[in-house]
């Protein structure tokens, strides 16, 4: 079974943020750092080279493969500015016809700039994503 690529480390997410090119997406990294970090009551910790995660939880597949994971984390991507929402969107469809100007993955939300997207609602749907993997924890 292969190893997971990205894992948790002791870089600095300071260093990371302020070695981001460009004046937008730093600042828009700094307030999606806020929304996250006040959602998960976590600091946040370097998950490989360039995400930014909150919170921790264990997995395990009924394949028996498992490991370690965040709760709710962030990359700045070249194309976008990567959400990583581990609870994922079902159920979400009424915030995310709210949001504003995105795209989704499995569990990533695209955006370009913080200014596309509706805050508010964005800090909804991070809480909302914390608290289902809280609960999927116990």
């Amino acid at each position: 079974m292969a190893e997971l690529k990205t894992k948790l480390n002791n870089a600095s997410v300071d260093k990371f943020l302020k070695g981001i090119k460009g004046e937008q997406t730093r600042t828009d990294c700094q307030q999606i750092l806020e929304i996250m970090k006040k959602a998960a009551k976590a600091e946040p910790k370097m998950w490989g080279t360039s995400i930014v995660g909150f919170g921790n939880y264990h997995y395990k597949y009924a394949s028996g493969r498992e490991g370690d994971w965040f709760l709710v984390g962030f990359s700045p991507r070249k194309q976008n500015l990567t959400l990583y929402l581990m609870g994922g969107f079902d159920g979400h469809e009424d915030l995310l016809k709210k949001l504003g100007k995105h795209s989704l993955g499995k569990g990533c939300l695209y955006i370009k700039r913080l200014e596309d997207v509706d805050t508010k609602v964005l800090k909804e749907l991070v809480r909302s994503s914390v608290q289902g993997m809280s609960q999927a924890k116990r």
